[in-house]
């Protein structure tokens, strides 16, 4: 393990794009690419834990992921099921946290019950807190936090701050992410935590999220401890 003292990331947000433009290039379906994508996961999950990285998120499934074929939604949802059959005892082994963000109200009952069961068995896990957003948008979130707060008569009643509206997202109670990483050579959030990304730090990368590896993750946290964090302040 590499040790870090100072000025590493708490939380690191990851985009994991490219998966289908990498099944493209080597002339395979694109569900073979998200299935090489799974497997980074698997290995980026493992290089966070070790690298003492407290909070990782990452962007599964979008609440525009649905306008995709019948066939290949389907596909995804079956290959996160598998995902989370096979991995749970890992998450346990190297006391990983899981939890999904996101609308889970609209996934099939069998995916609502593994996400559930693995959630609830992962829960006291004191290492890595590993959030997969599935089914997630920024502004869906936002969105369901309004609907609660109107629920609530309490906030009606004093005033709304933005540490109250933050109780009330899918990551109340987790601290917003430091930095995010965005492969695939785009660069934009594709509506993704846009309330938590206020003041993270952004980098964008060419590589495909198969072929990301543990030795690009280091050094962009290493770019990443070299900036000065000023929140709007003047130093």
């Amino acid at each position: 393990m590499i040790e870090y003292k100072n000025n590493m990331p708490v939380h690191i947000a990851m985009i994991m794009d490219g998966n289908g433009r990498w099944a493209r290039k080597r002339l395979m379906p694109r569900i073979y690419g998200h299935k090489e994508g799974c497997e980074n996961l698997r290995r980026m999950t493992e290089t966070c834990s070790r690298l003492g990285i407290r909070y990782l998120t990452v962007y599964a499934f979008s609440t525009e992921n649905w306008k995709r074929s019948e066939q290949e939604v389907s596909a995804l949802m079956e290959l996160f099921y598998n995902y989370l059959k096979d991995t749970c005892l890992e998450f346990i082994e190297n006391k990983i946290k899981f939890t999904v963000i996101g609308d889970k109200t609209k996934l099939n009952s069998s995916l609502q019950d593994i996400i559930s069961r693995t959630e609830t068995m992962t829960c006291s896990q004191q290492g890595l807190h590993l959030q997969v957003a599935f089914n997630y948008g920024g502004r869906d979130e936002i969105k369901r936090a309004i609907q609660k707060m109107m629920e609530d008569a309490s906030v009606l009643q004093g005033n709304i701050t933005e540490k109250m509206i933050s109780t009330y997202l899918d990551t109340a109670n987790i601290p917003e992410p430091d930095l995010l990483i965005r492969t695939g050579g785009e660069s934009r959030l594709s509506n993704y935590l846009l309330w938590e990304l206020a003041y993270t730090e952004l980098f964008f990368t060419d590589t495909l999220w198969p072929d990301f590896t543990e030795e690009e993750l280091i050094k962009i946290i290493e770019v990443y401890r070299t900036q000065e964090r000023r929140f709007g302040n003047v130093v």
